[in-house]
């Protein structure tokens, strides 16, 4: 009994346990830990991150504000669902902000940023030659990142942060079509120039020509169930899995 009042002692509880359960959930749904419809047990989470069950409430109650999780009365939490329908609209939000993000970016990227741009270009090039598919879908995340990043426009950032969540589904794997990373590769190719030339309006008009691209292929995108998966299988970040629909 000792001990285990001793594991309670140590756990993290009000704000800062609530965003380390907050975070931590929202790097699994961006790895891919977390799969649509996946129930997401407040003990589980609370032993996964060392946190109080109170703790973990107040932070599956922000997540579902965010529109990531769904609490379900006497049912509990588990992981949203987003059909291809409310994901094409997502993916027009973006595109006004990600071409915002872009245009700013032009603008205010330092010269690291520039430089940086340019070494995810070369290596999203090498991953697209030698099918290196989580690879590029890892740099493919960075680019977009690294962007919104530049424009030091942070509400636009937090915005893409929010949105890109609900987006970030094994169903939506838009990268791990065949034949997509040499597709897309072009378009973000396109945006790194217009970005590190310092063309505003070029850089805007790559990024919405690229979300555009994305929007369409997700009109292909046949309705499908969401995948199931029993408990929280695994809370914690993966390594290496394709990372976004970009």
């Amino acid at each position: 009994m000792a001990e285990a009042v001793q594991v309670q002692d140590r756990r993290v509880t009000g704000q800062e346990g609530k965003r380390l359960v907050g975070e931590g959930i929202r790097r699994s749904l961006t790895s891919g830990d977390l799969v649509p419809g996946q129930r997401l047990v407040e003990q589980e989470l609370a032993d996964t991150y060392l946190a109080t069950r109170s703790a973990v409430r107040e932070a599956l109650q922000d997540l579902a504000a965010e529109g990531l999780v769904d609490l379900v009365p006497r049912r509990g939490a588990r992981v949203r669902v987003v059909s291809v329908e409310e994901a094409i609209l997502i993916t027009e939000c973006r595109a006004s902000l990600e071409a915002l993000c872009a245009r700013r970016a032009a603008e205010c990227a330092t010269q690291r940023q520039r430089e940086s741009l340019l070494a995810i270009g070369a290596e999203m090039r090498d991953a697209v030659a030698t099918h290196d598919l989580d690879q590029y879908s890892a740099l493919n995340r960075r680019l977009h990142d690294l962007v919104a990043e530049a424009s030091g426009q942070t509400v636009a950032q937090k915005l893409l942060e929010r949105l890109n969540g609900q987006m970030v589904r094994y169903q939506f794997r838009l990268a791990l079509r065949p034949g997509r990373p040499a597709q897309s590769l072009p378009q973000h190719l396109a945006i790194i120039d217009a970005v590190v030339g310092g063309d505003p309006a070029a850089a805007e008009s790559a990024v919405r020509a690229h979300i555009n691209n994305v929007i369409e292929q997700l009109q292909a995108t046949p309705a499908v169930g969401a995948p199931q998966a029993p408990g929280l299988a695994s809370a914690a970040p993966a390594a290496a899995r394709p990372a976004s629909l970009r």
